[in-house]
């Protein structure tokens, strides 16, 4: 299967191990979330994966088609670095043809794209601005289009959203879904995670350099958390439920009530155990989202995190 390869890679400084036996896989034409806390070796995995450091065991391959590299070929990534680096004296079309260059698109094409990514982005005016006369929404913008300029087959995304508006936000996801589906891999590290929830077809969550939680996210769901319910009544009554169906309940804030479903248990037998004259405004059920996940990972770890697989999230908010 084509794509980037993280085969067991380990990082050690002095007495610390920051990444510890890491192992991946980013598919070409899907977009893999990688997350983890602050500290949690994020940063050193993504260098070794471009390049910039080398693993101290382990390997980084890439394989696309017949052809299998050590690495990736730096023609064919594409990095959005979290922090941002664009030349400030720089004009903006300047910049980019400079960068496609280094990517070795010849000048005319790299300017057609440009103007296409520019286009996309309302940004077409601001071609001869310089960079410094840019709001900070607007220079990532440019900064995003000068990552997959080239068209890279692997696009490495660190902390993509910080500074964008909602719009912009939505325009960014567009293409990033749009990137996956020209059959690029995608890798996104970023801490928003309703947005991670929204794009990612698979998770990869770390924690202390080991990781924690991998795979798509439904499954990722199903094995960390039971189903739970949120009853929402008017008059805030507390509903009278049948307690061989829940692991615990508690109220959120004057009218709703969280119950935790026990293993098994399905959400119609939890609905028809509610009193009949129990005055109902709505009811949710849901799994635990992924920052809920996230969470429970940062402030528990590793070793409390593979307790989960094993039960469930108790009194989870």
């Amino acid at each position: 299967m084509d794509g980037l390869y993280v085969e067991g890679i380990t990082k050690t400084y002095g007495s610390a191990r920051v990444v510890d036996n890491i192992s991946f896989h980013a598919s070409q034409g899907k977009i893999l979330g990688l997350l983890g806390p602050n500290g949690a070796g994020k940063t050193t995995i993504l260098r070794m994966i471009m390049g910039i450091t080398a693993p101290d065991r382990g390997a980084v391959f890439f394989r696309h088609g017949s052809v299998q590299t050590k690495g990736v070929p730096l023609t064919e990534i594409g990095y959005l670095p979290e922090e941002r680096g664009l030349y400030k004296e720089a004009r903006v079309m300047n910049i980019l043809l400079f960068l496609a260059g280094l990517k070795d698109v010849p000048r005319g094409e790299a300017k057609r794209r440009a103007l296409q990514w520019l286009r996309k982005f309302d940004l077409e005016g601001y071609a001869d601005k310089k960079v410094e006369q840019l709001s900070k929404g607007m220079a990532q913008k440019v900064q995003f289009t000068a990552a997959v300029l080239h068209e890279p087959k692997f696009v490495v995304l660190d902390e993509p959203f910080s500074g964008l508006d909602p719009v912009s936000q939505d325009v960014f996801k567009a293409e990033i879904k749009a990137l996956a589906n020209a059959g690029a891999a995608v890798l996104l590290s970023s801490h928003q995670m309703n947005i991670v929830e929204e794009l990612c077809d698979e998770i990869f969550l770390i924690y202390k350099g080991r990781e924690v939680v991998q795979g798509d996210l439904h499954s990722i769901k199903e094995r960390y958390g039971n189903l739970r319910v949120d009853v929402l009544t008017p008059t805030g009554q507390k509903p009278l439920v049948d307690s061989s169906l829940v692991e615990s309940g508690r109220q959120l804030d004057a009218t709703r009530y969280r119950y935790i479903l026990r293993e098994g248990v399905q959400p119609v037998q939890f609905v028809h155990s509610l009193p009949a004259d129990l005055p109902v405004h709505e009811l949710v059920i849901s799994r635990p989202s992924l920052h809920d996940i996230f969470v429970q990972v940062a402030q528990g770890g590793v070793e409390h995190a593979e307790h989960l697989e094993d039960s469930p999230l108790g009194n989870y908010a």
